[in-house]
């Protein structure tokens, strides 16, 4: 079969006539390792199409998700961290936050905004772990302490999507400040009976868990997610015993009940307008202020 066997020999291919497969357009799942096109993972919502692995997701992620049309209006956009107490590891406070902001083209580790989730009116709360792994910093409080005033001011429920690894320690205790600050701001919005629906995502440890992502009316997970407040190797040298399978697993945190329910990522959208018509009578939106 003389087609599969080549005729010629010494045929050379120029290096700069080769065609390389462009990057981007196949995923390989970490979890199964099943490889399946781009274009078909961002339908599954970056989801594995055969083990329904959840990848991390990013803020401008979510927000089309959720926001139809991905219409939003954010808000606090341009609000960026300062350096207090003159931290300095391996560069400057200031300059790896510049350097981050230039990476990752984030302002900071979390982005707010309003908008319609198949037409109610919701705030939003998401965090970026791409930003110096999601830390909660002075910023961070701040932009949630007043998205939680914007929906008390305008009646519209919250849902804060909590992804960090817990308090920045450059900025040490302003940081740790803002789980008091957080934490009381929501309590503000549930006397007004404002609902607060907290989503914890991969991972959501620290500071963060111990604060306001487990404070909500409805705590809720994606599958498989990270949720702790200590690492397990800490946890186990702490009580100096083996941890159980699957210890801060997002299932292995509802079968304990801190978690009211898990929901795939491809039913979010449905679920929560589901949730929030449940929650509607104690509801009653003010028109939207202009910023």
């Amino acid at each position: 079969m003389a087609w599969f066997k080549r005729q010629e020999k010494g045929i050379i291919t120029p290096t700069e006539q080769k065609k390389e497969t462009p990057d981007g357009l196949w995923y390989k799942c970490q979890e199964c390792g099943t490889v399946t096109d781009m274009g078909e993972h961002r339908r599954l919502l970056y989801t594995c199409a055969k083990c329904n692995h959840h990848d991390r997701i990013d803020s401008a992620e979510y927000f089309e998700i959720l926001f139809d049309g991905n219409q939003f209006t954010e808000l606090d956009a341009n609000l960026t961290s300062a350096d207090p107490l003159h931290f300095v590891d391996t560069k400057g406070y200031p300059q790896r936050i510049a350097a981050t902001q230039r990476q990752t083209g984030l302002r900071d580790a979390v982005r707010t905004a309003h908008g319609r989730l198949n037409g109610q009116g919701l705030v939003v709360a998401c965090m970026d772990f791409r930003f110096i792994g999601g830390s909660m910093g002075s910023v961070v409080g701040e932009k949630i302490a007043r998205a939680i005033d914007y929906a008390r001011q305008n009646r519209l429920p919250f849902l804060m999507i909590s992804k960090s690894g817990g308090a920045r320690m450059m900025e040490a205790g302003y940081s740790l400040m803002q789980m008091a600050k957080t934490s009381a701001k929501l309590a503000l919005l549930a006397e007004a009976g404002i609902p607060y629906i907290s989503m914890l995502t991969d991972p959501t440890t620290g500071g963060v868990t111990a604060s306001y992502a487990m404070l909500g009316d409805f705590n809720i997970s994606e599958p498989g997610a990270l949720i702790g407040f200590a690492g397990p190797r800490v946890i186990k040298e702490t009580i100096g015993k083996d941890l159980p399978k699957g210890f801060q697993s997002a299932e292995f945190v509802l079968e304990h009940g801190f978690l009211d329910f898990i929901v795939d990522r491809k039913q979010l959208k449905q679920q929560l307008t589901d949730l929030l018509h449940m929650l509607r009578p104690a509801v009653v939106e003010a028109p939207i202020t202009p910023r």
